[in-house]
């Protein structure tokens, strides 16, 4: 709340706006000025989620915050206030404003209506064998729905710039396609009879370019849809978020257990929580011990102890014992409701990317634009006072022609077909690449924090090592250990029972049988094995139950815990036989891939809830810098350690699986979850790996840096082709047919380009 006071002053008040209508970064800026302009108003908005987060001072209505979005030429609705806790918590788009110049389902009927025209039209206009008499005026009416009804998205977004001076690639492709067609339909009805014979087309009057209109309609709206298609799920972290959580619970009322809607829980209810069961929300253990599996929520492998007076944290799974627990926190207030909140600051906080083509075309239009009407104005000039026909034609098919040629199919194509390329071998590589901006960001990050459970550890507790006290061997240690533990739910008892049946195997062997076992939940766990009372817990227990530990026992336990392993005693008949130390080990890959990170450019810094020495250990194994180690995080620290490296200047990248990477991931410049994590980490990210192996991040930077370069060549055949064939047309050189054609090759040439990543990792 302190934070929050900080940056919202207490007569403030915080109103979500969510804004339709913005299709570049200079929406973005307009929007926020004239929000600025607003007495005490301060406002920060978000282009891909088309959301606006407003402080308000007390004197300035929602209608005014409304009314003067609406007036800057885009459309504002106010989010309701309880969302903000609660169902828009978890959605923090509110709908389906993920994708600016028009949702996938929005942009799906005009794209298959627009191809479905477009076929027909290019066939009739290209192929001789298709030609009717009268082909001109078929073509003209078929390719009439697309321009209009198809192209609608580009149309609308050209003119909301217009009527503030401003231009984008909306701007070309709307005066390209519109130009096309008219000058078709004007060629048309200046000789309604040039197509009245097959294979006529009147090339002296400079030709039908209908084909040239619905084809670029089509290709840019598959480029736009593909775009939206991507950025879909964008949204769907915080609803991943809010489907973790239990969603019925049981309750205990006058001796009565009743099972009910988890939101429908209210603070003080006594939940009665079974083992394997989610504890439905946070709360304080009344009765009853066990070991809660916290790792959904803290990423972190240890299962925690509970008792009585312990606290519990909803959405977290009870692994043993019944537990009766009293809800301290319910609804919005949870630790989960929380999370949800730092992952939807972290989204409408991060600056959208503004789209290379977007920027060029913002000087590139209007210079097109003066050349066109140059090209026109110099023509008719050359000609004389006394102007024919024919030379008003030929005037405005140059100035056609310096349109067409300058239609950006090519730059419109540049970058969704690089990005489909490259997504497209990444998902055969298992990494998925959420989006265009994400490529930019992966060349530019120079520092990369590794969350270690689960990331460059395995996030599964393996005994490291056995060490066995005077009169018994390691051998036997272990296996007296595991026939105990074999009975034992408990996760430290289950990998202990794993490594005793995995030697015994080994050698032939089988585990023994165990009799009179017992179970002392956050103790540990005793029985009869061969004869002999076996047990097998921490100090603090086994010293309660009689087992006396000296000094030099002590040491060894010490000396077995300062590596970062979590120590078990085991007792024979009273007396101390030895110690099994337990740890997350690094995977078998991660000192390589930290190697090649750093070979990238990379700075590799582990983050992790565990406390320093287990920290230090991994990070030693890996190759990671002492310095370069975070231990003790919390989930809210992890978001400020990223926020601390931006401060400092560095651009972050951020690899994680848990749910409590999840706003660190969104906070980050570049966040990449790895598959084998939770929902909500992968869609928090921008980029997945959907195996757990570092060496698969390593390849998505490398992937993600090859299809930023891949796209940026594209730009660069795109624009040269203007620059070359603009000059040309606006001599007379050109007639738009030829500029079609050379568009089309642009495009072709752009399309091979981007294939070529499909060898990437070959």
């Amino acid at each position: 709340m302190s934070q929050h006071g900080l940056l919202h002053p207490s007569d403030h008040r915080t109103v979500d706006l969510d804004i339709t209508g913005m299709t570049c970064a200079s929406c973005v800026n307009r929007v926020e000025r004239k929000l600025g302009k607003l007495e005490g108003v301060a406002a920060t908005v978000n282009l891909p989620l088309e959301s606006a987060h407003v402080s308000v001072p007390a004197h300035i209505s929602d209608d005014q915050l409304v009314a003067t979005v609406n007036a800057a030429g885009y459309t504002a609705t106010v989010r309701p206030a309880a969302d903000h806790g609660h169902s828009h918590a978890m959605d923090p788009a509110g709908g389906d404003h993920m994708t600016h110049g028009g949702s996938a389902a929005s942009l799906r009927p005009r794209l298959l209506a627009s191809a479905a025209l477009t076929v027909p039209v290019f066939l009739i206009s290209m192929v001789t064998a298709f030609h009717f008499p009268h082909w001109g005026w078929a073509a003209a009416v078929l390719a009439l729905p697309v321009v209009t009804w198809a192209a609608w998205p580009f149309h609308r977004a050209a003119a909301i710039n217009a009527r503030h001076l401003a231009s984008t690639m909306d701007t070309l492709v709307s005066i390209g396609v519109g130009a096309a067609y008219l000058f078709s339909a004007w060629q048309l009805l200046a000789d309604p009879r040039m197509t009245e014979s097959p294979g006529m087309e009147g090339m002296a009057a400079g030709g039908l370019y209908f084909e040239v209109a619905a084809v670029v309609t089509t290709f840019l709206l598959l480029g736009r849809f593909l775009e939206a298609n991507a950025k879909q799920k964008a949204g769907d972290a915080l609803q991943a978020l809010l489907n973790l959580g239990a969603k019925a619970a049981t309750i205990l009322r006058e001796g009565n257990e009743l099972s009910i809607p988890a939101d429908r829980l209210q603070v003080d209810d006594l939940l009665v929580v079974r083992p394997g069961e989610k504890i439905a929300t946070d709360g304080v253990v009344t009765e009853g011990t066990s070991a809660v599996d916290a790792s959904l929520v803290t990423g972190e492998s240890m299962p925690v102890d509970v008792g009585p007076g312990s606290r519990v944290t909803g959405a977290t799974i009870n692994t043993s014992g019944r537990l009766l627990v009293r809800a301290t926190r319910v609804g919005s207030a949870t630790t989960l409701a929380q999370m949800a909140r730092l992952v939807s600051q972290a989204q409408t906080g991060k600056a959208p990317i503004a789209r290379l083509a977007d920027r060029v075309s913002a000087v590139f239009v209007p210079v097109v634009l003066v050349i066109a009407v140059a090209t026109f104005g110099l023509w008719l000039l050359a000609a004389g006072p006394a102007i024919s026909a024919g030379e008003l034609s030929s005037a405005f098919t140059a100035a056609v022609a310096v349109l067409v040629i300058a239609c950006p199919c090519a730059l419109g194509l540049a970058t969704p077909v690089g990005l489909l390329a490259g997504t497209g071998r990444g998902a055969q590589l298992g990494i998925l690449i959420k989006g265009p901006q994400v490529l930019e960001d992966t060349r530019t990050v120079d520092t990369i924090l590794l969350d270690k459970t689960g990331t460059v550890t395995t996030g599964i507790l393996s005994v490291d090592g056995t060490t066995a006290l005077p009169g018994f061997t390691e051998a036997e240690v272990l296996r007296l250990a595991a026939a105990v533990e074999t009975a034992s739910e408990h996760p430290v008892a289950r990998a202990i029972a794993a490594a005793g049946k995995s030697r015994e195997t080994h050698d032939g062997g089988a585990l023994p049988p165990v009799h009179g076992f017992r179970s002392e939940p956050g103790g540990g766990v005793l029985g009869t094995v061969e004869g002999r009372l076996v047990a097998a817990g921490r100090t603090g227990w086994l010293e309660q139950s009689g087992l006396a530990l000296g000094p030099d026992r002590k040491a060894a336990l010490a000396a077995a815990e300062a590596g970062g392993a979590t120590a078990v005693w085991v007792a024979v008949d009273g007396a101390p036989a030895g110690i099994i130390s337990l740890r997350d080990a690094p995977k078998a890959g991660s000192a390589d891939a930290v190697g090649a990170l750093k070979e990238l450019g990379l700075r590799p810094i582990l983050l992790t809830g565990d406390n320093a020495a287990a920290a230090a250990k991994v990070a030693a194994a890996v190759g990671i810098d002492p310095a370069d180690v975070f231990s003790g995080v919390t989930p809210e620290g992890k978001v400020a350690a990223v926020r601390t490296l931006q401060a400092s200047g560095a651009t972050v990248a951020m690899a994680g699986d848990g749910v409590n990477d999840a706003a660190a991931l969104a906070q980050a410049d570049l966040g990449i979850a790895m598959g084998s994590g939770t929902d909500v980490a992968i869609e928090a990210a921008d980029l997945t790996v959907m195996g757990n192996d570092l060496a698969q991040v390593v390849q998505a930077i490398q992937l993600s840096r090859r299809t930023l370069a891949t796209i940026k060549t594209n730009l660069f055949w795109a624009f040269f082709y203007n620059a070359v064939g603009i000059p040309v047309a606006a001599l007379g050189l050109l007639n738009p047919m030829l500029a079609g054609a050379a568009m089309a090759a642009s495009s072709v040439l752009v399309v091979a380009n981007s294939l070529r990543l499909r060898r990437f990792g070959r």
